[in-house]
């Protein structure tokens, strides 16, 4: 026997294609600590917060996060992580695998409210919140999106308005994640100079944030609708570094990012519960493992898989070069969120009638997709902006 095949590994049906391989000894020890956390604090018992609507210990999950250094993990300063962008992606991928919600809860946290803060705020902005928020002790969220404009920030009905030196903002945003838990609320609105982004801290008179329920996806995650009506900010609430659309843009870029590689989470556990559940479930005499129709299901969602796992690294290794476009990484969450989608639905055909329990995890991970799929960019905006890129010709707009 060649050397060559005496060094070659066993075929690992969790890792086909030995992507493990392209990570460094810092990869696996962030994977695995994420991985770790989440077996522990959220598998146990988020079956039970699905069922109810509810993610009770949010603020508890928070600090725990934040002690594992999860929250703004690729910044630097401030208490936060400075890791590596595959790191972070590493860890969405294990927090979504344990469930959306969780893992959407920290994409807020990180790549919306702190990255903009970071980015776009003033030296005192940082130094008010974004060491807390890295730890974990204050909560943010991200005002963006409104009830009649999602699709299309640019035509948001919010404004800010200046009364002497202060702000005063009206208006509403919808489907905002963290919104009756955070502590600080990053706005956006209309202003005469254009967009501008607002560090609105939530016990300002005038701003509510009425939790939304009877969802049927996401249902472990706090979703809120943002009113502020009349909220008199100070000069220094104004985010300085940012002007017009582009600026809230580049945060969703960044959580674009992490979803990315959070689907593969979701779809990993999905593709897992059912090759284990298809080798212990028997008909016609014989493990459902062994029927060709199963293989070539289990063939099918371990390649898209593993696909999807293998463009979230390329990904992560460009935004860490600094190379990295959106249109790439609209890319990636168009694909990846797909094919997460179709092997959840494959997974629930082999589990049969056993899918739809919430004793297993398929079918809260498909209808939590559903969202995924939705949010940071819908399936048309982000075909429309690689439409842009391969053609030159922008088909937004008539």
């Amino acid at each position: 026997m060649s050397a060559s095949h005496a060094a070659r590994p066993p075929f690992d049906a969790h890792d086909p294609l030995g992507l493990d391989d392209l990570l460094s000894p810092e990869d696996r020890a962030v994977r695995d600590t994420v991985r770790g956390w989440a077996r522990d604090r959220v598998l146990p018992y988020v079956a039970g917060w699905y069922e109810r609507g509810e993610l009770p210990v949010i603020r508890e999950l928070a600090r725990e996060l934040g002690a594992i250094g999860a929250l703004g993990m690729p910044l630097t300063g401030y208490g936060c992580a400075g890791a590596s962008a595959v790191q972070y992606g590493l860890a969405c991928l294990e927090l979504e695998a344990a469930d959306s919600g969780i893992r959407s809860m920290v994409s807020v946290q990180g790549s919306l409210a702190m990255y903009a803060l970071h980015r776009y705020g003033s030296e005192e902005q940082r130094e008010q919140w974004l060491p807390r928020m890295a730890a974990g002790e204050v909560i943010g969220c991200f005002g963006l999106t409104e009830p009649d404009h999602g699709s299309d920030p640019a035509s948001m009905r919010t404004r800010a308005k200046r009364e002497g030196s202060d702000w005063v903002l009206n208006g509403r945003k919808m489907w905002i994640t963290n919104g009756s838990v955070a502590g600080v609320a990053v706005v956006w609105a209309q202003t005469e100079e254009g967009v501008r982004g607002f560090a609105v801290p939530t016990d300002t008179p005038g701003f509510s944030a009425p939790e939304i329920h009877h969802k049927w996806s996401l249902r472990a995650s706090v979703t809120s609708e943002l009113v502020l009506d009349d909220v008199r900010l100070p000069a220094d609430a104004l985010l300085p570094g940012a002007t017009g659309l582009g600026a809230p843009l580049s945060c969703l870029n960044h959580a674009r990012y992490g979803i990315a590689w959070g689907a593969m989470g979701a779809a990993r556990a999905c593709f897992e519960t059912a090759l284990e559940y298809a080798k212990e479930r028997e008909q016609f005499g014989r493990p459902i493992a062994g029927f060709q129709l199963t293989q070539a299901k289990l063939a099918d969602m371990a390649v898209e898989l593993h696909k999807g796992i293998l463009l979230a690294h390329h990904l992560g290794q460009r935004m860490d070069a600094g190379t990295l476009r959106p249109e790439q990484v609209s890319f990636g969450k168009l694909n990846n969120v797909r094919e997460a989608i179709e092997i959840c639905r494959t997974a629930r055909t082999i589990l049969g009638a056993n899918g739809i329990s919430l004793e297993y995890p398929v079918m809260r991970h498909a209808t939590n997709l559903e969202s995924v799929l939705t949010y940071e960019g819908t399936v048309e905006m982000h075909q429309l902006v690689l439409g842009k890129a391969l053609t030159g010709l922008d088909a937004f707009r008539g």
